[in-house]
């Protein structure tokens, strides 16, 4: 066994035989800087057992405590982009039964089931193209995938009102998924490398809350469009802007990885062992777990509400039920995705699991008031429709902020793209057919309803049952990328 000693920045060690090397790494303090103590034990062949190395990590507290700059331009045109995602997602919901009444005759059993295949078909290829673009963004500049997915989508968008045939329909909308798919595995691993991890609920609620918002007015524009012009029509309204907002992605500085997150390692791409260490994070997989069976009762939820309330309750005419369902969407969905993020944030420093608990709390909340709309009568039930809603956002910004906090930078956008696959595969791509499928030619809305509101109270035992795990995860994120052999860092608390 050999001891040596180093001295100002270098380290302390201890070696041994040809197994590996224990470093002990002083602690040294400067303005602005601090230097870390860490236990630093490398193990692999072929690696020197008295080799001292000088390995000091030198970690900038005002990175780690503050937003990059450009990061609220950044943040603001990322979010607007969300917008139109959703606004185009819910457009194809909110003009559904115009849709049918084009391709398909009065009383064909079929019908719904197959107007379920539009949302199956475009979360299909949302899901199947999110890996391969999270691993591009894993090593590229993640602005130009942004853009060229954005572009993307716009103009298969337009191509959706230019259908002549449904087949032609469902091809426009696997396009819609794969342009989508450019963006969104990239765009939360921005925003994640732009504010540091303590901002992150709250900036990541604000970033989702263009779901409510976007899923509103996709019900609201779609609804109106389709009434005044055509449901061709309200396909082409995202176009444009679409085209604007992906031209200014190329504009835009890429970010460094990981400075918000103080990660730890060397400055590599990421490798296939490395992604493996994913399915060793019990907080990620029950995270995704959670939120499978979330995007489930959501994605049943959105695309059957208008038909459900309209068509089978009789409480109003489409277009007044997209006015108001979609009202209800932007109130509800919007404060409780802000709130969400808050409280997430402010209990974390007392509940080391917050994220965990507050969406797990949230989406239980919410399967009564589900169930209770089954029950009143218009208008008494679009207050349980408002609660419903509210209770079902609460979740947004903390569910994605685990993900975020409990991964390393180098391979982020990857860990976001598996969650898409997952979420989306036995989730929204399942729910609607299957909706579609239980409710036939026979009405059994009931029993729809009954089966979305048993998968959200899944989702909620899973998310407090991930409580236990986020602090240490969270802890362990920036040091998961390792280097030859094995790497353990442990650092010491102040």
């Amino acid at each position: 066994m050999v001891a040596g000693w180093g001295g100002d920045g270098a380290a302390m060690g201890i070696g041994w035989g040809a197994h590996g090397f224990l470093a002990w790494e002083p602690c040294f303090e400067r303005p602005g800087t601090r230097r870390i103590p860490r236990l630093r034990i490398v193990l692999g062949p072929g690696m020197m057992p008295w080799r001292m190395e000088p390995r000091v990590s030198t970690v900038t507290t005002d990175a780690m405590n503050t937003p990059l700059p450009g990061a609220r331009p950044a943040l603001g045109l990322l979010l607007t982009i969300n917008l139109f995602n959703y606004i185009d997602r819910y457009v194809l919901a909110a003009v559904e039964p115009k849709i049918r009444e084009t391709f398909f005759s009065e009383g064909d059993p079929s019908s719904l089931a197959k107007m379920g295949s539009l949302a199956t078909a475009f979360i299909i290829s949302y899901m199947v193209a999110a890996p391969v673009f999270g691993w591009l963004a894993d090593r590229m500049p993640r602005w130009i995938l942004v853009g060229v997915g954005v572009i993307l989508w716009s103009l298969a968008s337009g191509g959706s009102g230019l259908a002549g045939t449904f087949t032609i329909l469902l091809i426009t909308r696997l396009f819609v998924g794969i342009g989508e798919a450019g963006y969104g595995p990239a765009a939360p691993t921005i925003i994640s490398d732009l504010y540091p991890v303590k901002d992150r609920g709250s900036v990541l609620a604000w970033f989702y809350m263009a779901i409510p918002v976007g899923s509103a007015l996709g019900y609201v524009l779609g609804g109106a469009i389709a009434s005044h012009f055509s449901w061709r029509v309200a396909f082409y309204a995202v176009v444009a802007p679409g085209l604007l907002l992906g031209v200014l992605c190329f504009l835009m500085p890429e970010p460094p990885r990981g400075t918000t997150d103080a990660a730890q390692g060397p400055h590599r791409k990421a490798r296939i062992a490395d992604y493996l260490v994913l399915l060793r994070i019990k907080s990620y997989l029950l995270d995704c777990a959670g939120m499978t069976a979330m995007t489930f009762a959501i994605g049943g939820i959105s695309y059957w509400m208008p038909h459900y309330i309209a068509e089978y309750r009789k409480a109003g005419s489409l277009a007044a039920v997209n006015t108001i369902f979609g009202a209800i969407t932007v109130v509800a969905g919007l404060s409780a995705t802000l709130l969400g993020g808050i409280v997430g944030d402010k209990l974390r420093g007392r509940f080391p699991g917050s994220y965990f608990l507050v969406s797990g709390v949230g989406i239980l909340l919410a399967c009564p008031f589900v169930l209770l709309m089954l029950r009143l009568p218009f208008p008494a039930a679009w207050a349980a429709i408002f609660l419903a809603v509210f209770c079902l956002f609460f979740n947004t910004g903390p569910s994605n902020t685990i993900l975020a906090n409990v991964t390393h930078p180098s391979f982020r956008a990857t860990a976001f793209a598996l969650n898409i696959f997952l979420i989306h595969a036995l989730g929204d791509a399942a729910s609607p057919p299957l909706l579609g499928a239980i409710v036939g030619g026979n009405n059994r809305w009931d029993a729809a309803f009954y089966v979305v509101a048993a998968v959200m109270a899944v989702a909620g035992v899973l998310w407090l049952w991930g409580a236990r795990y986020l602090e240490e995860d969270t802890r362990l994120a920036p040091m998961r990328l390792g280097e030859r052999g094995f790497e353990v860092m442990m650092q010491t608390t102040e």
